[in-house]
């Protein structure tokens, strides 16, 4: 008898051992994402006034956790509460902490599988290089796509206020050019189409634009363009052009609203712009020199040569320029110089002073390090 208690009772200790250990494990592997190599998103609905329980209840019908009542007592655990309904996309491989975070602010929290940083001032064809580098789609694909008439119109619909009949004029060079906000891009999905790309660094400048699009219209100061329509009327298409010249020529933030009051002075006087980054994009040349020959270029975006404007953005400009193309600083400047030396810029009110300053700055110093270079 002895024996067959001792032997009972090793039996049900290891029983009871066993449904420990199982239980622990099956509760471990339920707080793990469902599935972590599975980055499908999956739609999952989030009716209004929905209970914890009926929350739970959806997530593991569609796969997103394991076992709902695991999910519920760690919700309750964590004292996690407030869902906001909705329908959110959510993938396998979610943590519960992700998937908590997504249904609290009505956001997707989960790792991209890759992401595109998009650095300010950059052109069209140097952001396609960069969305070469990180997807499977090469710079012709993506120029191909970035010029597409009717991709380019599903966008003016996409986006009216931001995206106008202004892109398509003859003149312009490429009618998303400026229009690709610079930002770092996460992405979801392991090679997502080019208009999806696209339209997310779209979608990135209407956004940046958002405080401004309802009175953007009544921003009247300076002449904006040398013919057309009413010159003095700004719109969101010239305030990029606009913000795209600050980005190429200003270096801080104080440097740009003040060479945007420059700007506008020249503007107001009828006087041209005078960017050299302008001419570069003119002459599809980038190079760190401009030459005096190189001013003479007949092209629409020569501002040397043209008043106004030019016909449209030259790069994409980040936040910092939108913000002074709109918001610029009044001054009596109409010139600048930024000494190539100590990166100060100096401002100027008349062109004599301006040329006394760059002969103090940057020719005199140029004499200096020739001469030292030829000793």
């Amino acid at each position: 008898m002895r024996k067959i208690v001792f032997f009972s009772m090793i039996v049900v200790i290891l029983l009871i051992l066993g449904a420990g250990i199982g239980g622990y494990s099956y509760i471990s592997s339920a707080l793990e994402p469902m599935n972590a190599d599975n980055n499908t998103p999956v739609t999952v609905e989030i009716p209004i006034g929905s209970s914890v329980d009926t929350i739970t209840a959806a997530l593991e019908e569609n796969n997103i956790v394991k076992d709902a009542r695991v999910y519920k007592y760690y919700l309750k655990f964590n004292n996690e509460s407030e869902f906001q309904a909705g329908t959110y996309e959510l993938t396998p491989s979610m943590t519960l902490s992700e998937i908590t975070e997504s249904l609290k602010t009505g956001k997707v929290y989960h790792e991209p599988l890759f992401s595109v940083t998009v650095p300010e001032g950059l052109r069209l064809e140097e952001i396609a290089s960069i969305v070469e580098e990180h997807t499977d789609y090469t710079e012709d694909e993506f120029m191909e796509t970035a010029t597409d008439p009717e991709f380019i119109a599903s966008l003016q619909e996409q986006f009216p206020e931001l995206i106008t009949e202004e892109v398509t004029e003859d003149s312009i060079r490429y009618s998303l050019e400026g229009y690709l906000y610079p930002a770092t891009y996460p992405f979801y999905e392991e090679n997502p189409e080019l208009e999806v790309i696209i339209t997310q660094m779209v979608e990135g400048t209407n956004t940046a634009f958002a405080p401004y699009l309802e009175s953007i219209n009544d921003f009247t100061a300076g002449n904006f363009t040398s013919e057309g329509e009413d010159p003095n009327v700004m719109t969101v298409h010239k305030a990029l052009t606009f913000a795209s010249l600050l980005e190429e020529e200003a270096t801080a933030s104080t440097d740009r609203e003040i060479i945007a009051g420059i700007f506008y002075n020249r503007l107001g006087d009828g006087m041209p712009l005078q960017t050299d980054p302008s001419v570069l994009y003119a002459l599809g040349e980038w190079k760190d020199q401009v030459l005096y020959e190189d001013l003479e270029i007949d092209h629409p975006y020569n501002t040397y040569q043209n008043a106004g404007l030019p016909p449209g953005p030259i790069a994409a400009p980040g936040i910092e320029s939108i913000e002074a193309a709109l918001n610029p600083e009044s001054t009596d400047y109409y010139y600048f110089l930024a000494a190539s030396e100590d990166g100060v810029v100096y401002y100027s009110e008349t062109l004599e002073e301006h040329e006394e300053k760059a002969e103090q700055y940057i020719y005199s110093v140029n004499r200096e390090e020739a001469d030292e270079t030829e000793e």
